[in-house]
């Protein structure tokens, strides 16, 4: 059953319908100016407390205007991931839990409108026969948005929000994902312009990991950045190109897909390029960049350890439709790849480095790995938060590219 606040909101929010002239764009005045007037004649009736008629005039301002009652989430800085499941059920995560919300949308109508709302921010399509689409909002936020008839029960997006002032190592010191140490070592190792690749599972912090490593990048270098959907903030790199995907058109034409951009990078004089994310046979290409000059690139990829990584590397390279030896596969990775840095979700639901290890040479049909530094976990305290810490093997780096790394 409805509350008092939701019933003033939808006879409020039909009135104002009833004299919008949806047919011209409107200045943000107008609109907050009608909403003024309804909620004053509204409440020449009924008493509204003042409190109420704020919420209720931005409210109907979102509606109207933005993105309905997504826009409240987006604005709350406290929610770090958004999952919209049907209309009726919102799920958002604070502090690394997920809870519900108690909101909701009109109808699946009114989500599908959002969700292509959305989409059009950046220039893409999504509908019944493109309804798969991964996109991004004006502020960074990460968005994969999916519409019936592939989501069976209701239109879903799901939100990544935007870190308006990046992680640094700093700040990742501070909350314990890793030690002074571990940042020395690091920012040595992107300096020293190793190549290296940042691996984990989903959520681990991935993203946010390779834009602190960006940081460390000297400020006269020429950076290409190159990311299925726009997100990686490298603010301190002043010469700077940043490459974003484009799906297919309606008619299934003019794709631009992350192998053209790391094939048109090379030609741009790139002194590093940063690869959002491998998941296909791009990693063929970063590979092969990474063979050709190009030292102190960056990339991401899904895995559950710093060696299966390599795994999901072979697997991609054989994506790419190039036919190649699996031995010449390995070949590449151990020669192109310097570190692994693994990143995990805790079972907290904190993210944590629990593994930095470099990749040696390709000998009797295995790819050798160095673990540098390993996470040790030392128990639990009252409130269950893991206790333990990244902490330094007694390996030392062998690479010869590598000995200009503190050890």
């Amino acid at each position: 059953m409805l509350t008092n606040k939701e019933e003033i909101f939808n006879e409020l929010k039909r009135s104002i319908y009833s004299e919008l002239d949806i047919t011209r764009e409107l200045e943000e005045n107008y609109i907050y100016d009608l909403i003024d007037r309804k909620i004053e004649n509204y409440s020449q009736n009924k008493i509204i407390p003042l409190t109420l008629k704020e919420s209720l005039k931005q409210r109907l301002f979102n509606s109207i205007r933005k993105l309905d009652i997504l826009q409240e989430l987006l604005d709350d800085d406290s929610i770090t991931e958004i999952m919209i499941n049907g209309y009726r059920n919102i799920f958002i995560e604070k502090k690394g839990q997920i809870i519900r919300y108690k909101g909701q949308f009109e109808s699946d109508e009114k989500l599908a409108d959002i969700a292509q709302k959305i989409a059009a921010m950046s220039n893409r399509i999504v509908n019944e026969s493109s309804p798969i689409v991964d996109t991004r909002l004006e502020d960074g936020s990460r968005v994969n948005i999916v519409l019936p008839p592939v989501a069976l029960n209701g239109p879903v997006i799901t939100i990544r929000k935007f870190y308006e002032s990046p992680l640094s190592l700093e700040k990742l010191i501070e909350i314990n994902s890793i030690t002074k140490e571990v940042a020395i070592f690091l920012e040595n190792a992107v300096k020293s312009r190793l190549n290296i690749f940042v691996s984990g599972g989903t959520g681990s912090g991935k993203t946010t990991f390779l834009n602190a490593l960006s940081n460390f990048i000297p400020e006269d270098e020429r950076v290409i950045t190159i990311e299925d959907s726009a997100e990686l903030q490298l603010t301190r790199v002043k010469n700077l190109v940043r490459l974003e995907a484009r799906n297919a058109n309606i008619e299934g034409k003019n794709a631009i897909s992350i192998r053209d951009l790391i094939k048109s990078s090379l030609r741009m004089r790139p002194d590093r390029i940063v690869v959002g994310e491998c998941r296909g046979g791009e990693a063929l290409d970063m590979l092969t960049s990474m063979n050709t000059g190009h030292d102190g690139s960056l990339s991401t990829g899904h895995s559950n350890s710093s060696e299966d990584m390599l795994i999901r590397l072979e697997t991609m390279v054989l994506m790419s439709g190039i036919e190649m030896p699996l031995d010449a596969i390995r070949q590449q990775i151990a020669s192109a790849i310097d570190l692994i840095v693994h990143l995990k979700r805790m079972r907290d639901k904190t993210r944590k480095v629990v593994e930095i290890t470099e990749v040696l040479n390709y000998e009797d049909g295995t790819i050798k790995l160095n673990p540098i530094f390993l996470f040790k976990e030392e128990g639990e305290d009252e409130e269950g938060k893991i206790l333990g810490s990244l902490q330094r093997t007694n390996n030392k780096l062998m690479a010869k590219k590598s000995r200009q790394v503190r050890n």
